[in-house]
């Protein structure tokens, strides 16, 4: 364990001046991805048209996730006949249309920086080698030829694996975003049209 430590030190130590931020980036990273994940829950698999029908039967859904609670506030302002219903359902969604967006962003701009954050350890790291090589220096007190080139490969290796693995997860979570978004208009539709079998004109 002991061994892992140093090692990760190591690591730390040759990254210079920029393994800071990026260690910050990626701790805030995750964090906020792991918000969106459970934010994005969707609560139930079946259809919002399956949802309002069981709902009006009286079975109503046990599991937490966004479209469950729309559906749950929908419901409730359907049941008070408004004049204007859908500004109703509009300014109700708009609380969980904010919620599932939180945080992209952030996310979007650290998977953005995290490369470039990389690159100017990759840069600082060159110059600190050409300075060395000028003073034919392997080892000096600040790097030397091999501190910098250790620098500028760890920083850049650190900037994409922030970057690679974010970009991924946070593809998949904005695709599942968008999903939320129709299904949570569709909602709201069915929500303001007479429902077949229930309600007539």
């Amino acid at each position: 364990m002991s061994d892992l430590l140093q090692q990760l030190q190591g690591y730390f130590t040759s990254g210079g001046y920029v393994m800071p931020p990026l260690i910050v980036a990626t701790v805030v990273l995750w964090w906020t991805l792991g918000y969106r994940m459970m934010a994005l829950r969707r609560g139930s698999l079946r259809s919002a048209r399956v949802l309002v029908d069981r709902f009006l039967k009286g079975q109503r859904p046990t599991h937490r996730g966004v479209l469950v609670r729309v559906l749950k506030k929908g419901m409730k302002l359907r049941a008070q006949a408004l004049p204007d219903l859908r500004r109703y359902l509009d300014d109700a969604f708009a609380e969980e249309a904010n919620e599932i967006r939180k945080y992209r962003v952030l996310i979007t701009t650290i998977v953005l920086v995290a490369p470039l954050l990389g690159l100017l350890g990759t840069v600082s790291g060159m110059i600190e080698t050409f300075d060395s090589l000028g003073d034919m220096s392997l080892f000096s007190q600040s790097g030397g030829i091999a501190g910098g080139i250790s620098q500028a490969l760890i920083t850049t290796q650190m900037g994409l694996a922030v970057s690679i693995p974010g970009l991924i997860v946070n593809g998949i979570l904005d695709k599942k975003q968008r999903q939320l978004e129709i299904e949570m208009a569709q909602l709201k539709d069915y929500l303001c049209s007479p429902i077949p079998g229930i309600e007539t004109d």
